[in-house]
């Protein structure tokens, strides 16, 4: 019977192959999106290793964190960019799952977010969410949830308002932009646990800082922060 699914995958890929979203080879394994060089060529930060990393100096009086970390660096014009766009906006969600799977395994590792208690993606507003058909942020904490065995919590927090792109706005315009755009919606769900907030890129943390400081009123909360990739201006 495997023979057979074999002579059927095999024969399935003359006509639709299974390429690597990194480089476009078909050298890779059947179940990944990504093929060995690209793996490795990931431009992995390790900021989960050690403590004062750019991440947590990024919110360093800005938002009272135990921990914080991005896995992988972001340049424009590279193969993370490329794999960013592929898995937020042309459907590849294996690649988030992937990628959050990693991300999971270094936390584990690292033994710096030990005690975490649940996971919390950036909410989209639900306009953009159905517009797109799901979460980058979703998808990257299912695969760290298959690592870590923690929940993922989703409906704590919501967007109030379908805010403009981020991404040709300064510092003070991301920053803005942000202002009064989470609510807390579920208190209950996250009073006196640790969390770890997660979200696909951090460039100037305005984001995440306005989420933050909205999941932080609730009662007990410890917040620490993951994200996939981080933009060192």
């Amino acid at each position: 019977m495997q023979a057979v699914k074999n002579l059927a995958h095999d024969f399935a890929r003359l006509f639709f192959p299974h390429q690597c979203a990194g480089c476009g080879s078909d050298l890779l394994n059947r179940e990944s999106p990504l093929c060995a060089r690209c793996l490795h060529a990931l431009p992995v930060t390790n900021f989960h290793q050690y403590s004062g990393n750019p991440v947590e100096q990024c919110f360093s009086g800005r938002l009272p964190l135990v921990s914080a970390a991005s896995y992988c660096y972001f340049t424009r014009h590279t193969m993370m960019q490329e794999l960013l766009h592929a898995f937020k906006y042309k459907g590849r969600k294996e690649i988030g799952l992937l990628l959050g799977r990693m991300m999971g395994t270094a936390l584990r590792d690292s033994g710096r977010f030990n005690g975490i208690d649940m996971l919390v993606p950036v909410p989209l507003h639900a306009g953009k969410e159905k517009k797109r058909g799901y979460n980058q942020s979703v998808l990257l904490c299912q695969g760290m949830s298959e690592v870590l065995g923690l929940p993922v919590i989703d409906q704590a927090l919501v967007r109030r308002s379908f805010t403009e792109t981020q991404t040709h706005k300064n510092r003070i315009e991301r920053w803005q932009n942000m202002q009064g755009q989470f609510k807390l919606l579920k208190p209950e769900l996250i009073e006196g646990r640790h969390l770890l907030l997660v979200d696909d890129v951090i460039t100037t943390g305005a984001t995440l800082e306005a989420c933050g400081r909205v999941l932080l009123e609730a009662e007990g909360v410890r917040l620490s922060v993951a994200a996939l990739a981080y933009a060192d201006n």
